[in-house]
């Protein structure tokens, strides 16, 4: 009897987001997005200018972290600002957004 070579399932590079930080910097925007596995992605806030508005670099963050979670695990997610609570600095809830039963195929 022949067996099968077991494949290893491949972890995704990013996991499956939970809330995202946001700061305004001399340097520019920088973010940090917490996963459910505990992980954490951080760097600048890419093609958001300096002078850019919280509003601007709010939206940039979330299409970020929307874009990362269906290209890395398939599943769409819903993004919400909470009120700030420092100048410069933005926090926000990343829940996974239930899909309409008449989306399902």
């Amino acid at each position: 009897m022949v067996r099968r070579k077991r494949e290893k399932k491949r972890r995704p590079p990013f996991g499956i987001p939970k809330g995202i930080v946001l700061l305004a910097t001399p340097e520019g925007w920088r973010h940090s997005v917490l996963t459910v596995e505990c992980g954490m992605l951080c760097g600048p806030l890419a093609d958001v200018p300096v002078e850019a508005g919280p509003a601007e670099a709010r939206a940039a963050a979330a299409a970020m972290v929307v874009g990362l979670a269906h290209e890395f695990h398939e599943i769409r997610v819903d993004v919400t600002w909470d009120p700030p609570r420092e100048p410069g600095s933005w926090t926000a809830q990343i829940t996974v957004a239930s899909t309409p039963p008449n989306a399902r195929g």
